[in-house]
């Protein structure tokens, strides 16, 4: 089986780190409000800032929380484990949009972690069409719209929903998962 995996949120636990770093940013360096859009998916728009004061924020956070993130709690162990079960494990990520130094800290990550991927797509932003030119049998990615696209198109998709995310109703095409644990059981049940 062909299983597309995005990172951040996914096999990087970046979403907490981000938060943290958001919320002391305004602190320090904006109005202090806190998050006034709560419902947005991009830790950059929660906030009340300035095209400028995101800017800042992601020149100076984006490679240093990356650095800083670990890999989610069993990912290696359940990636592993489908790569012995024979699965392909293709990386489809818009990571490296921002600058090619994100794509370098996670793939030196991967390597000092020995995890292993058989194809990489970066800076993507059009997942469906990856999906479908790859034949991709299952998508495991954190974001709503993303996931919601995917199950649009028919693509069987597990919807890591994370810290930023909110309910998407499942069908026969989607199914949430909170952990790596359940990623495993539903890939093994397949």
């Amino acid at each position: 089986m062909k299983i597309g995996i995005d990172i951040d949120g996914v096999i990087l636990d970046y979403e907490k780190g981000m938060l943290a770093a958001a919320e002391i940013f305004d602190i320090e360096n904006c109005r202090g409000n806190g998050k006034v859009n709560p419902d947005k998916f991009f830790v950059q728009d929660k906030f009340d800032w300035s095209k400028e004061e995101k800017d800042e924020f992601i020149n100076k956070n984006l490679g240093r929380v990356s650095e800083e993130s670990n890999i989610m709690p069993e990912a290696k162990y359940v990636l592993n484990k489908l790569k012995e079960m024979g699965h392909q494990l293709i990386i489809i990520s818009a990571r490296g949009t921002e600058s090619d130094d994100m794509i370098d800290i996670v793939t030196r990550k991967f390597k000092k972690e020995g995890i292993e991927f058989d194809k990489y797509y970066w800076k993507e932003h059009n997942k469906v069409e990856v999906c479908k030119n790859e034949e991709i049998d299952i998508m495991i990615d954190d974001s709503p719209s993303t996931c919601k696209k995917m199950m649009d198109n028919y693509i069987k998709t597990l919807y890591f929903r994370g810290m930023r995310s909110w309910k998407i109703e499942e069908n026969e095409y989607l199914k949430e998962v909170f952990n790596w644990g359940e990623v495993y059981r539903y890939i093994k049940e397949l």
